[in-house]
C-alpha cells in the first residue's frame, strides 16, 4: 500500500497516494458543518447548523474536528481498513508550532494507529515538485502568505516571512466593493468567493489598474437568487492589492518587494540562486494574470538579481500551482519511508511525541 500524503489547507485539504505525477485523489473543504446529535435534518436544525474551520490561517484549531475529517479521509475517502493503517507524510505550514507539531504526530499514533509518520515543510515541498532543492517559495494560501527561502532543503528560517492575510481576506474585500457598486444587493459571501474564483484577474501594472478608474469593461452576474449585479474594476482590485496592500489598509511593502526583502537577509552568496528559483503556489497565486504581474514587477525592482519564476515540468499535475506542496510530499515520501527515515511506531513508544523534532525537520 503506497504511503498516504495530507495537505490540510484553510480552505482545502488534499490527499491521496504518493503518486507524484498524478494529483491528489482528494480535494475536500476542510470547513466542516456540524450536525445535530440525533442526525435529524428538520428546517429548525438547518438554520442552526454550526460551521466548524479545523485549520485556521494554516494551523490545525480544532483538533476534534481535525480528528473526524481525518477519520472520513483515511478511511472513506483512501479505502484504509480498520487494524490496517498504513504510512503517512503531512505537509507543515511555515513556523508550525512545535506543539502543534507534537499533538498531529501523537492523534495519528495513538487514534489512528498509523504504522510510519513524517512532516515537511510546505515551502520545501514545493521546491521538489519542480525539481529544485534550493529557491524561494511564494505561497499564497486562503489564510496566509508565507514567503521562504530555501537552501538545500533547509527552511531559512530567519529570512522567512509569514503574512497573515490571504485568499479570505481578498474574498472579504471584493464583498466591500461590490457592496459600493452593488448597494442594494445582499450577496453572500459563498457567492462572493465564486464571483472571485470566475471573475478576478490582475492587471498588466499599476498604471494599467489606474486607468479602470475611467474605463473598465462591465459584465453583468446572476446571482442564484435571480439577483443581477455588475462587476467592473472590482475583479481587477482583487489582484492588486497584492501588489499594493493599501488597498487593505495595510502599510506593508507589495509581494515582489516583500521577495527581495526576505532574500536580502540570506547570505549574498545566496541571493542568485534563491531568486532565480523562485515558484508561486497556493490558490490565489492561479489567479489569470498574476504570474505575468509578478515577472513584470521582478523586472523592475531595484535589487542587482531579480526574481524569476521556476516552471514546472510538463509531466507534473496541470494544477501544480495549487497541490504543488502536495506533489512534493508524494516524492519524499516515496523516499522517506521505504530508507526507514520516517517514525515508527517503536520510535514514538520509546520517545513519544517529541520525536517529531529529531526525525522531522
Amino acid at each position: 500500500m503506497e504511503a498516504a500524503v495530507v495537505d490540510a489547507g484553510s480552505k482545502f485539504l488534499k490527499a491521496g497516494p504518493a503518486i507524484p505525477d498524478q494529483a491528489p485523489s482528494m480535494i475536500i473543504p476542510t470547513q466542516m458543518k456540524r450536525m445535530p446529535e440525533d442526525g435529524s435534518m428538520d428546517d429548525s436544525s438547518l438554520s442552526e447548523e454550526i460551521i466548524i474551520d479545523p485549520v485556521v490561517r494554516g494551523y490545525i484549531r480544532d483538533w476534534d474536528a481535525m480528528e473526524d475529517l481525518l477519520h472520513h479521509v483515511l478511511y472513506s475517502g483512501l479505502g484504509w481498513e480498520m487494524g490496517n493503517e498504513g504510512q503517512i507524510l503531512f505537509t507543515d505550514p511555515l513556523s508550525t508550532p512545535k506543539a502543534v507539531r507534537e499533538q498531529l504526530v501523537q492523534l495519528m499514533f495513538e487514534t489512528f494507529n498509523i504504522s510510519g509518520f513524517y512532516a515537511s515543510e510546505q515551502a520545501v515541498l514545493s521546491l521538489y515538485a519542480v525539481g529544485r532543492i534550493s529557491g524561494c517559495t511564494v505561497d499564497i494560501g486562503h489564510g496566509k502568505i508565507d514567503i521562504a527561502p530555501v537552501i538545500e532543503g533547509a527552511v531559512q528560517h530567519i529570512a522567512s516571512r509569514r503574512f497573515e492575510i490571504g485568499g479570505i481576506d481578498l474574498t472579504k474585500l471584493l464583498a466591500q466593493e461590490l457592496h459600493k457598486s452593488n448597494p442594494l444587493v445582499n450577496i453572500s459571501m459563498s457567492d462572493v468567493e465564486k464571483i472571485k474564483e470566475q471573475y478576478s484577474c490582475c492587471a498588466d501594472d499599476e498604471l494599467a489598474y489606474d486607468k479602470t478608474k475611467n474605463s473598465c469593461q462591465i459584465e453583468k452576474h446572476t446571482l442564484p437568487d435571480g439577483q443581477v449585479i455588475t462587476i467592473g474594476r472590482e475583479k481587477y482590485t482583487v489582484g492588486e492589492a497584492l501588489f499594493q496592500p493599501s488597498i487593505l489598509g495595510l502599510e506593508a511593502h507589495g509581494i515582489v518587494e516583500q521577495l527581495v526583502r526576505s532574500i536580502s537577509t540570506v547570505s549574498s552568496d545566496n541571493h542568485r540562486q534563491l531568486l532565480e528559483n523562485t515558484v508561486l503556489c497556493g490558490g490565489t497565486a492561479s489567479m489569470p494574470g498574476f504570474e505575468d504581474r509578478f515577472q513584470k514587477e521582478a523586472s523592475l525592482c531595484s535589487s542587482a538579481v531579480r526574481p524569476a519564476l521556476v516552471k514546472a515540468p510538463e509531466y507534473m499535475p496541470e494544477n501544480l500551482t495549487v497541490c504543488s506542496a502536495w506533489v512534493g510530499g508524494a516524492i519524499l515520501a516515496k523516499v522517506v519511508f521505504p530508507q526507514n527515515q520516517h517514525i515508527t511506531k517503536a520510535d514514538y513508544d520509546e520517545t513519544g511525541p517529541s520525536i517529531v523534532h529529531r526525525k522531522c525537520f
